[in-house]
């Protein structure tokens, strides 16, 4: 496949790039600043700003999926960046029709008796965890072809051991009741979904 990974500087789209290019796929690795991104095979770097649809809509029509993997907040004002990239999202998917697959956070989940995860989130960071959420809320009001993948808790870079659970909307936890991926194996379940599609306009999550 040819895939769109737009944030692919980042610490989660960065993996997602590594995980989708060590299966043989084809990626144009987006982001603002490329000085991140690493020259490797199958890889063809585009400098781009997620808020401009019409220059997320020419990439995508270049593809076969595009992957967000934006984190919202370049600006400070984390609802107002995931609001914007995730309606630029939704204006390219109009135009072309590419399915959409969005790197969501934890703070979409819900506790096991029904409680949102946002709210209870570290402060640090609770208004990114309630954005992503309304970003969420974006997509699932509009008649188009999503799928959002949200860590269980914390996701921070560690082993890729392709060993992990996946659910629905309930934060998975372990034995001590803390949800944690690392963000090696979170690319795993996320490229998995991108071959082997499952959930459609749906969140649904991964976690030990």
């Amino acid at each position: 496949m040819k895939i769109l990974i737009i944030g692919a500087s980042g610490m989660i789209g960065s993996r997602v790039l590594r995980e989708a290019t060590s299966r043989g796929h084809q990626v144009i690795a987006a982001a603002r600043g490329l000085d991140k991104i690493s020259d490797a095979a199958g890889v063809e770097k585009l400098a781009l700003d997620v808020n401009d649809p019409r220059a997320v809509a020419a990439a995508a029509e270049r593809v076969d999926v595009v992957v967000s993997a934006v984190s919202p907040r370049s600006s400070g004002d984390a609802t107002k960046d995931a609001l914007a990239f995730t309606q630029s999202l939704i204006a390219a998917h109009r135009q072309t029709g590419k399915r959409i697959v969005m790197v969501g956070g934890g703070g979409t989940l819900h506790l096991p008796d029904g409680t949102p995860l946002a709210p209870l989130v570290p402060e640090a960071y609770r208004e990114e965890a309630k954005a992503m959420r309304r970003a969420y809320g974006l997509l699932v009001a509009e008649d188009i072809d999503f799928t959002v993948l949200a860590p269980s808790g914390m996701i921070e870079p560690g082993e890729r051991t392709g060993v992990f659970r996946l659910g629905g909307r309930v934060m998975l936890a372990g034995d001590d009741g803390e949800g944690r991926i690392s963000a090696e194996d979170y690319a795993v379940a996320l490229v998995d979904e991108i071959e082997q599609p499952k959930h459609f306009r749906t969140v649904f999550t991964v976690g030990y």
